[in-house]
């Protein structure tokens, strides 16, 4: 099975052209994505046909479950898509040079530019949707009687957390920090809050300290990942919040161990995310 390896902002991922195949893909996430024994990635992206987009996005984290959204993973499927020419259906965009296409996921259909140089696409800006803060939207258990859901409070132990929680088609815990995020023993808080009793499926973990109204520095732990080097998903709830919070305001970097992203929210629209992106290599998996 041909396969390419991309990157944006160190977050990996592995593409395959699934169009037409039938594969266990869950099983090939976690044993391509083994750092050692496989080939090492984020999380695994399969190709597929739609017929509410130009293509269809599939996402395995390297445990196997499945992921709804997935910003840097859609931009580099972006990115893969159109230098692999695998639809037709690209339209030229309003500025020329800079395709646009749309992507079926589970979360819905999400809408790309790509910035093209030198024929490769070295930039895409993707839609996110709309945040969403009901708690059977995020989803989380237990009576919450203010929407949205900032600062709530969470004990672990003897560590208080102050969590905003919502969803960007899937599940984010954000907390806000005083301290260089460098700092936090996120390996160890980590997997606490991913798989606390409160979020029935699991969520995303973020923490993030606000640098100016400007810029924000931030570490993630993912949802069957573990931390990664950055998150598209992660980067647009941390603006959200920290928007909702009075923080920041319309125009977001966020800056993450393996490089920044471009958040754009108006307080009541989609959330925009933008970023580099990069191949890596292609290759062949032989097992």
């Amino acid at each position: 099975m041909k396969f390419h390896k991309l990157q944006g902002s160190g977050n990996d991922f592995i593409l395959v052209d699934g169009r037409d195949v039938e594969h266990d893909w869950a099983g090939l996430a976690r044993a391509v994505c083994q750092r050692h024994l496989g080939v090492g990635a984020d999380g695994l992206l399969v190709v597929e046909r739609s017929k509410v987009a130009d293509l269809k996005m599939r996402v395995f984290n390297p445990d196997g479950s499945k992921a709804e959204a997935c910003g840097n993973g859609l931009r580099c499927f972006v990115k893969y898509a159109i230098e692999q020419e695998l639809t037709d259906e690209v339209s030229p965009g309003a500025e020329p040079g800079n395709p646009c296409l749309t992507v079926e996921t589970l979360a819905g259909i999400g809408k790309a530019k790509a910035y093209v140089a030198g024929n490769k696409v070295t930039w895409v800006e993707v839609s996110m949707g709309m945040p969403r803060f009901k708690p059977q939207q995020i989803p989380i258990t237990g009576e919450v009687d203010i929407i949205p859901i900032l600062n709530y409070p969470l004990t672990l132990g003897k560590r208080k957390l102050g969590l905003s929680l919502l969803s960007m088609g899937n599940p984010h815990a954000v907390c806000f920090v005083s301290e260089p995020v460098v700092k936090f023993p996120l390996e160890e808080v980590g997997p606490k809050v991913e798989k606390h009793y409160m979020f029935p499926q699991g969520t995303n973990f973020e923490i993030a300290r606000i640098l100016d109204k400007k810029k924000l520095e931030a570490r993630v732990w993912e949802r069957g990942v573990g931390e990664t080097l950055a998150c598209g998903s992660g980067a647009c709830a941390i603006t959200v919040a920290a928007r909702l919070l009075n923080y920041v305001g319309t125009d977001v970097d966020i800056i993450f161990p393996g490089g920044a992203l471009a958040v754009h929210w108006d307080g009541k629209g989609e959330v925009m995310l933008g970023g580099p992106v990069e191949g890596v290599f292609a290759g062949e998996w032989l097992k």
